[in-house]
């Protein structure tokens, strides 16, 4: 089992314990995917490039929590779509590969 599998799994008791699958809709799951990237971003809002690539520990905290939430519900989301995340982010960046091939020197 693959570590998203693990989370996945965590993730699935850890709802089923509060019967919260009712609400793990895709369409409730994509949505708060879509305002929890919005709490992430927020937290660059107004940054300069050097400001937002050197944040202080605390920044940082609150950035890493966001992320945690962003991965948390697209893990969640495609274990009840039933999508192979790591599948598809490898099917992707073969999509965008032959799309933009490197550059040669």
């Amino acid at each position: 089992m693959t570590e998203i599998e693990e989370v996945a799994a965590r993730l699935r008791a850890f709802a089923a314990a509060r019967d919260w699958e009712v609400f793990h809709t895709p369409k409730n799951l994509a949505m708060a995917l879509a305002g929890e990237a919005g709490e992430l971003l927020a937290e660059f809002q107004w940054l300069t490039p050097e400001e937002a690539a050197s944040l202080d520990e605390e920044s940082l905290a609150r950035v890493r929590s966001e992320m945690s939430d962003v991965a948390t519900y697209l893990i969640r989301l495609a274990d009840v779509l039933g999508v192979d995340l790591i599948e598809a982010i490898h099917a992707k960046i073969d999509e965008v590969d032959k799309r933009y091939p490197p550059l040669t020197s």
